[in-house]
């Protein structure tokens, strides 16, 4: 079954600076642990990653704990295929269809990549790119030192603020925030490669020791990373919308 997440109002805006400090999130619960993207507890993920979610009148807030001890990142350009480093990805689909939904990519430099899909790619759809969203806020955090072989990190922390007023596009052009009791389709995934430090660099192992495939459709690709994510899908497939978790907008 899906996870269920309630996702409780709060009455002042959070200030995003990654760290999940401010005061807004006193009270506001975690989300289970991540599991495994097929949901199989033989592959429980040997990293804790969770994450909190509150709402206001301008945004849909998230905040992602990631436990990492190799903090590392090669990606600065925006809208760059993220999922060749470590990242953490949101999927969000407000109206439930499973048709022209939204994904979010981040990694620990604080690069992003803003997509979206008019179906699934199993069902034919082809990515839109640049579906950048211009109100939203985001910030990550390293308990750490990012890049730096030479000691162990803690975790990094992820914040971002997704406004309402621009989701509106995936959302059958409602552009207000939700009605209290309103359920909408997400999930959360954080890809996680293995690596090797070569003359002191992070150098992640890609498939078999070649070069990522020229895709943009993950599930296209012989991919050993691991895909943790809060509700499991069942297959090693992100795109399967209805199986992703369901959030319900609560005012308490």
């Amino acid at each position: 079954m899906p996870r269920h997440y309630r996702c409780q109002k709060i009455d002042h805006p959070i200030k995003i600076d990654g760290t999940l400090t401010d005061p807004g999130w006193k009270g506001i619960p975690w989300t289970d642990d991540f599991v495994d993207i097929t949901g199989e507890d033989s592959l429980k993920p040997h990293f804790r990653t969770r994450v909190k979610m509150a709402w206001d009148d301008e945004f849909f807030y998230v905040g992602a704990e990631l436990e990492e001890p190799h903090v590392w990142g090669t990606i600065t350009k925006k809208n760059a295929v993220m999922f060749e480093d470590n990242d953490f990805e949101v999927f969000i689909d407000p109206d439930c269809d499973g048709l022209n939904y939204y994904e979010f990519e981040i990694n620990a430099l604080g690069t992003i990549w803003e997509l979206s899909l008019p179906k699934p790619y199993g069902e034919g759809g082809v990515p839109v790119l640049g579906c950048n969203l211009p109100g939203l806020k985001k910030a990550v955090h390293v308990k750490g030192t990012i890049n730096d072989s030479n000691d162990l990190d803690e975790a990094w922390s992820v914040e971002v603020a997704f406004p309402w007023r621009e989701l509106c596009k995936y959302n059958k052009n409602r552009p207000s925030s939700p009605t209290p009791g309103d359920l909408w389709k997400v999930n959360f995934s954080r890809v996680q490669w293995p690596h090797e430090v070569i003359d002191g660099r992070y150098v992640r192992i890609p498939p078999h020791g070649t070069p990522i495939a020229e895709s943009l459709n993950p599930e296209e690709q012989d991919h050993p990373e691991n895909n943790w994510v809060w509700s499991p899908q069942g297959a090693v497939n992100m795109h399967l919308p209805a199986r992703w978790g369901e959030v319900e907008f609560v005012v308490s």
